[in-house]
């Protein structure tokens, strides 16, 4: 569950650093404008279910993964990593247990 915790906390880093992109340059970055605070807060919310016991594995899709979904590969170049955590989301974490 750390880890999983930990690729999460990355994606925030990662929605920090191209938040400072676009107010750095506004015009090129213009259209992630329009979705960089749902995904900030669909992440953050994720973020605080694990944090505090709620969070569930496989209940339906991530709430933020449509947004993800609809934006180019130019505007959101860590894509992959919300692919990657919506895919956990779905399988459950592979930990394998301590053996006696």
């Amino acid at each position: 569950m750390r880890e999983y915790i930990g690729i999460v906390k990355e994606a925030l880093y990662e929605i920090d650093d191209l938040r400072a992109s676009v107010e750095y340059d506004e015009e090129y970055m213009d259209g992630a404008l329009s979705f960089i605070n749902d995904l900030d807060a669909g992440v953050r919310t994720l973020l605080q279910s694990l944090e505090d016991g709620s969070y569930e594995f496989g209940k339906g899709e991530l709430p933020f993964i449509e947004i993800v979904r609809n934006v180019s590969d130019n505007l959101l170049p860590f894509k992959h990593l919300f692919m990657r955590i919506e895919l956990t989301h779905k399988q459950g974490l592979d930990e394998e247990l301590p053996q006696d």
